[in-house]
């Protein structure tokens, strides 16, 4: 008994040491809910892949037909305040008549909702819209191209100043900053824009970042850029810009955002936030902008002849096309893109494969399943109808929480190996699906690569299922308090599985 204490010490020693002599420092994860949307936590994946999944889906969640809304529409945010779902957006109409681009007034407005599925806008008397003010209108003035609110989370916030948002664009002289005590009336911070240099002609946000301390913005700016692929064009690319502020009023550090290994193209907007499970995880969901031209598949996209009107106000306006990308940070400035869409423009049909078409809201939303009895689920929403009548909407996709990204292996199977970690819990749980044949079983090593005794790969009961958090046990149970603290790596043996997260958690 006398001799635990100095095996234990050899033990630690020895796994402190090979982790320096391998130059891979130990990522203290904590007790947080690890994803796969980077690679930040991967050693190596033998017979297996990171795989992209796509948004199911489903429901109309709202149409913008009222006569101060339309077909230009956009720019939404929406933001979970307890039980209340909050869904902003511009209205404003938008067309092209007689080789002419047609812009209507511009309005912000305000929708709710209960379940997150379907949005209803109360009559708020705010403001007046053609001598009424029987509207959800919230607001008028400067910033009302692009005003995007958010829930300020940050410890000490003012009351009044529960809501904040910014809004506008470089005609108006930047960004200005707004805040709110109920999400309902809004006024300015100061008289004068808090950033002043950029573009701004896109859905331009800001959030606290709790993981960082300190508020961030994400906005328009236009840049050749560079990039490792074997893409490029000389002329300006869309992109995107960040900075940082202590007071939401004072920004700084500036810088445009780099990739990871992906081509320059147009991104429109950014919709970059902390994910609300994985909060020191910032993802984005970026606007795609691809100018496709005339060709014999351009004509063959739906309503032909809408097309054609449009492209008569310029050619872009008919033959450029859009869709949603993923993308996730750890800093904030450097983001791992997927190159492949996240959200295509789907299967052909009226109101779809149009400029404009999949721009999300920002932030995703966690909802209830339409499945009983399922766990619950990721909601977003993306516009359709742009450009064409009365109004557009914007349609409801479902994700599974979490599941972005996943490690996937086929029936054959694959193993994922983490790169050092350190953990703060005492089980681990998964967040995985498999076949009724698959299975999942993890390994836990030290950081050089040797079995921990009693949570060998062979000493772990397959996991089979499809649920979001299910305890990893081994011969001996499930108790890995023991190894808190350690440099450990994860191998974990697939076989027609995916894995979505990962985490340490307490039991007690």
């Amino acid at each position: 008994m006398k001799l635990q204490p100095l095996v234990i010490f050899c033990v630690c020693f020895s796994s402190l040491l090979s982790t320096v002599l391998h130059g891979a420092d130990p990522t203290d994860i904590g007790s947080r809910r690890e994803l796969f949307v980077d690679d930040a936590l991967i050693d190596s994946l033998t017979n297996a892949q990171r795989k992209l999944h796509h948004p199911i889906p489903r429901e109309i969640a709202i149409t913008h037909d009222a006569p101060w809304e339309g077909a230009g529409s956009g720019y939404h945010s929406v933001i979970r305040d307890g039980d209340l779902y909050r869904m902003y957006y511009r209205g404003s109409h938008l067309g092209v008549e007689n080789g002419k681009l047609k812009l209507g007034r511009e309005v912000y407005c305000y929708a709710e909702s209960r379940d997150g599925i379907t949005f209803t806008k109360p009559n708020l008397g705010l403001h007046e819209y053609n001598g009424s003010k029987k509207n959800n209108i919230i607001w008028t003035g400067v910033g009302t191209h692009n005003f995007a609110p958010f829930l300020d989370t940050r410890a000490g916030c003012p009351a009044e100043s529960r809501y904040k948002a910014l809004g506008g664009q470089a005609s108006e002289g930047g960004l200005f900053a707004f805040h709110s005590p109920d999400g309902i009336h809004w006024s300015l911070m100061r008289e004068k824009p808090v950033v002043t240099q950029g573009a701004f002609d896109s859905q331009n946000l800001a959030f606290w970042d709790e993981a960082a301390g300190v508020y961030r913005v994400y906005f328009r700016t236009f840049t050749k850029g560079t990039t490792t692929a074997k893409v490029w064009k000389p002329a300006g690319y869309r992109a995107i810009r960040t900075a940082t502020s202590k007071d939401f009023l004072h920004w700084e550090n500036e810088a445009d955002l780099t990739y990871h290994d992906s081509p320059v193209e147009h991104l429109y907007t950014n919709q970059v936030s902390p994910y609300f499970r994985a909060p020191h995880i910032l993802i984005g969901l970026p606007l795609r902008y691809v100018e496709r031209g005339w060709s014999a598949s351009m004509r063959a996209l739906p309503e032909l002849k809408r097309r054609e009107q449009r492209a008569a106000g310029h050619l872009r306006y008919g033959t450029a096309l859009t869709e949603t990308l993923l993308m996730a940070s750890r800093n904030g400035v450097h983001f791992e893109r997927w190159n492949e869409a996240f959200l295509r423009p789907g299967p052909q049909r009226p109101d779809t494969w149009l400029y404009g078409h999949q721009g999300t809201a920002w932030r995703t939303m966690e909802t209830k399943s339409a499945l009983p009895g399922a766990p619950n689920e990721l909601s977003l929403y993306a516009s359709e109808g742009n450009w064409h009548g009365k109004g557009n909407a914007m349609r409801r996709y479902t994700l599974r929480l979490d599941g972005f990204v996943s490690v996937h292996a086929a029936f054959s199977g694959g193993e994922l190996l983490t790169t050092p970690i350190q953990f703060h819990g005492d089980q681990l749980t998964l967040n995985f699906a498999t076949s009724a044949a698959g299975a999942i079983r993890v390994e836990i090593q030290t950081a050089d690569g040797k079995p921990v005794p009693g949570f060998e790969l062979e000493s772990c009961a397959p996991v089979f299922g499809d649920t979001l958090e299910r305890t990893v046990t081994w011969k001996n149970g499930s108790d890995v308090s023991k190894l808190v603290g350690q440099p450990v790596r994860l191998r974990v043996e697939l076989k027609d599985a995916d894995l979505y997260a990962f985490q340490f958690t307490s039991s007690k």
